[in-house]
């Protein structure tokens, strides 16, 4: 999401909060509520971890199947934190014809486990981090991933571009999808190792 975007939902959120607050003077105006304790206001913590996440979400069957096939589900369930760049399905749709089919083959697996490792960096990343990390980089952050691998982050045409070790590109779609062991960015391109 681009910095514009984050100032838009930030915007709508102040009117949100605005319009309820409004709402509640005057509620307290037409009748007079008893008086109670106050009481802090917590945001709620996700109770989903990262693979549950991403199992909700019918733009990620491809990734689950890929994440069960290569035996990390436990690992994704695990306390982490991580960051995970998701692929679509309609991004697992542009691999050339086969690709998947042939990843998701138990002779496949160690290959298979490559790329989808290279899609997780260790730690938790929101999107304000990651343009965080792009402006001290000079317009570039070097993210290195759960394989190994390293992945170039910056910003072109007002969103975030991962470029992978082979050169090729994705966009970041959707951000800062929270979950009880990381954070899940969504990318409508699967991002490629070494090879």
């Amino acid at each position: 999401m681009t910095e514009p975007k984050f100032r838009m939902l930030a915007g709508a959120s102040a009117l949100v909060l605005a319009l309820t607050l409004s709402a509640c003077s005057q509620a307290e105006d037409t009748a007079a509520a008893p008086e109670a304790e106050p009481v802090a206001a917590e945001a709620a913590a996700p109770t989903t971890n990262i693979v549950a996440g991403a199992q909700a979400s019918p733009d990620h069957t491809t990734l689950v199947a890929a994440v069960v096939a290569a035996e990390l589900v436990e690992t994704l369930s695990g306390p982490g934190p991580f960051t995970v760049f998701a692929p679509t399905n309609a991004a697992f749709e542009k691999l050339p014809a086969g690709t998947v089919d042939a990843l998701l083959l138990p002779e496949a697996k160690a290959q298979l486990t490559s790329v989808l490792t290279y899609h997780v960096v260790a730690g938790k990343l929101m999107a304000a981090d990651v343009l965080a990390a792009i402006e001290a980089g000079g317009g570039t952050a070097t993210l290195t991933t759960v394989q190994g691998g390293e992945l170039k982050a910056s910003v072109v045409n007002g969103g975030v571009q991962l470029t992978d070790a082979q050169g090729g590109t994705a966009m970041v779609s959707a951000t800062d999808l929270d979950q009880s062991n990381g954070v899940i960015h969504v990318i409508d391109t699967v991002i490629m190792p070494a090879a």
